[in-house]
């Protein structure tokens, strides 16, 4: 018997920067229990990466565990793929209630085909580059997707630490949002910390991922707090 996906939640609307706690570092023995702790510490949206152990060295979870966090979670969910065969798959992803489907290009062979195929869900679809991947790669696809995850720190493994570069990358996808009059998202995945937030906030991030500067935490509240508070005040 297939489970039933609950409708997705009002779509995110970001008018300040948004923190997504990144479920990776979560107690998946509890994850109903984690999610509600989250959203009651005031978390507006989540993010899930998923690992198939060849993309990336690491392996972690598939639409199981996401379609299980769109049950349990009432705040929109971000899917990061980070898999092979991601034209073959998103769709897949698309149809687990995710509100935003995050797809690689270093991982695609017809990216504007598999954006529009996530678009045609309803889904939001969005690009993430790796450290080494220049904005140049995706400035012909802005135009195609709703928005860039610049990622600040090599994909694959928490913990990491952040890579300044990054900060230049945003900074180009805020010029090329503004000066093409566009309204893409962007976001930023690695090594955030209270330490690092301003500066990706100053420079025009939307959508700031954050791992073990929430999950590790004692109290999740005060520092989602501490984090929006910063990032706040950088712009």
């Amino acid at each position: 018997m297939h489970s039933v996906i609950p409708p997705r939640t009002t779509p995110l609307v970001v008018d300040t920067p948004i923190i997504l706690p990144a479920l990776l570092l979560c107690d998946f023995g509890h994850l109903a229990d984690e999610i509600k702790k989250l959203e009651e510490a005031g978390a507006k949206a989540l993010h899930l990466d998923i690992m198939d152990g060849q993309f990336v060295p690491q392996l972690t979870y598939g639409k199981v565990v996401v379609e299980a966090v769109r049950r349990a979670a009432t705040v929109p969910i971000e899917v990061h793929m980070m898999v092979e065969d991601q034209d073959k798959t998103a769709i897949d992803y698309a149809n687990t209630g995710a509100d935003i489907v995050t797809v690689h290009i270093e991982g695609l062979t017809r990216p504007e085909d598999t954006l529009a195929t996530i678009a045609s869900t309803g889904v939001r679809a969005h690009l993430a580059i790796s450290p080494n991947t220049p904005v140049s790669d995706v400035e012909p696809l802005l135009s195609h997707c709703d928005g860039v995850l610049v990622m600040s720190v090599e994909p694959g493994f928490g913990g990491q630490v952040f890579q300044p570069s990054a900060i230049e990358k945003i900074r180009r996808l805020h010029e090329l949002r503004t000066s093409q009059g566009q309204d893409f998202y962007i976001g930023v995945d690695g090594g955030i910390s209270t330490k690092t937030i301003a500066s990706v906030s100053q420079a025009g991030a939307d959508l700031i991922v954050a791992g073990s500067a929430v999950l590790q935490q004692e109290n999740y509240a005060h520092a989602l707090q501490e984090l929006e508070d910063l990032a706040r005040k950088a712009r």
